[in-house]
């Protein structure tokens, strides 16, 4: 354990003043991230390589590092090392090493170093010198403006890579807990709140001045604003409600007498029975939803049917344009022909849905919205998932550019499909 005489040497050691300076260079050229840069909390390590970051917002200094570094390099030091910790790499990089089975340490630095590719892609210029062996994509032949998880599957470690071996952010860019870190109970650290209170001002302050931002950090600010949601989870939560709504898969059965039988001798009263839901798929086939798309709304139909208890009898999809075709039965997504391509109107597809037998018990439509809707309540549950539609000068309707379409009815539940998603009622 470090003894206070050598905690205090090791501050002796730095130069205080020289890292920061560098903060306050790097506040002056990214003024955006000045609450960030303020919240980390210096610590004097001999172990750290260079500069590195914990979880828990400590920036770990080696003196040795900070003497040889110019100021204008440090200031871009900061920077990178706030911006592991904005960008969440910590817990993401946790993730995806769960994921993907990733424990040893070369796997880690594959993290760190694809953690480092997606800052500094856009973080250096305008004021910010890049500092010395800063890994950037094109040092790996790599275009730039992905994300790590995109980085980490592009490339491998070898022989070409022996020069990064240093590399080391801390626990702060992969996740992994280093020898030096203080950890969540030692001193100087944020709380939960203090972080997202951090991350949220951030956020303002890039969401107020836009311009001032690349478009990695404007991306990223709307994101910790609206935090996006799991779409697929909220797509599969919302059926499994609708067919868990009152009247939803209910039948009487005597196969089971019901309880209150005994308080009625000589009679078998019928038990209230659950059975599973059944579900008709709508598929907006018409030419305004593309490819991609359609091999989405299949990949969802699959979705829909584990959502339900994986009872692929009990799932139909009716492929509907302007007008609604054959309820097809699921036994291989794939293989439903999702013919189309011409006008939207989905109303059509909604009857045809309901005029099945036995009638579904929820009705879930994947569309992009350009359609017009039923005037009155399905007698059953509605699920409505929307795919994406973004702006950037792209219309509705390229004949009429002030068109926008009707938003789905107040009784359908709906979830936006494809960019995180966030469910609505």
């Amino acid at each position: 354990m470090t003894t206070d005489t050598t905690r205090a040497r090791l501050d002796r050691a730095l130069d205080r003043d020289k890292l920061f300076t560098a903060r306050l260079q790097a506040v002056r050229a990214r003024p955006y991230l000045a609450t960030a840069l303020f919240a980390l909390h210096p610590v004097v390590s001999r172990r750290v390589p260079t500069m590195a970051v914990d979880p828990h917002w400590r920036c770990y200094v080696s003196p040795a590092f900070v003497d040889r570094t110019p100021v204008e390099e440090l200031a871009g030091v900061w920077v990178h090392e706030v911006s592991h910790l904005l960008r969440d790499h910590h817990g993401r990089g946790d993730r995806i090493a769960k994921e993907l089975g990733l424990t040893g340490a070369g796997d880690r630095l594959r993290i760190n170093i694809a953690a480092d590719c997606e800052i500094n892609d856009d973080a250096f210029g305008d004021g910010l010198v890049k500092p010395e062996g800063a890994v950037e994509p094109a040092t790996l032949r790599l275009r730039e403006g992905l994300l790590m998880e995109e980085y980490l599957r592009l490339f491998r470690l070898g022989p070409s890579m022996n020069d990064l071996a240093w590399l080391d952010c801390g626990s702060g860019a992969d996740g992994l807990e280093r020898e030096w870190d203080l950890g969540p109970d030692g001193a100087h650290g944020l709380s939960e709140q203090e972080k997202d209170g951090v991350r949220f001002r951030v956020a303002q302050g890039i969401k107020g001045r836009p311009g001032n931002a690349p478009e990695g950090w404007r991306r990223w600010a709307k994101d910790a604003l609206h935090p996006p949601q799991p779409w697929r989870e909220l797509l599969g939560s919302a059926v499994r409600a609708a067919a868990g709504g009152a009247g939803g898969g209910d039948d009487y059965t005597y196969g089971r007498p019901s309880r209150r039988s005994a308080g009625v001798p000589g009679a078998v009263l019928p038990s209230l029975r659950r059975t599973p839901p059944r579900v008709s798929v709508v598929i907006d086939t018409s030419g305004s939803v593309s490819d991609a798309e359609l091999g989405s709304a299949l990949l969802e139909v699959a979705a829909i049917s584990r959502a339900v208890g994986g009872r692929r009898d009990l799932v139909t999809v009716v492929p509907c344009d302007a007008a609604a075709r054959i309820a097809h039965p699921l036994c291989r997504a794939e293989g439903i022909p999702l013919v189309g391509g011409g006008g939207t109107d989905l109303r059509s597809g909604f009857d045809r849905a309901l005029r099945s037998r036995p009638r579904p018990d929820v009705v879930v439509v994947l569309t992009d919205g350009q359609t017009p809707w039923p005037s009155s309540r399905p007698p059953c549950r509605t699920v409505v998932g929307l795919f994406p539609r973004h702006g950037g000068g792209r219309s509705w309707d390229e004949d009429d550019p002030d068109y926008v379409p009707d938003s789905p009815p107040d009784w359908a539940r709906v979830v936006d499909i494809g960019q995180g998603g966030q469910a609505t009622t």
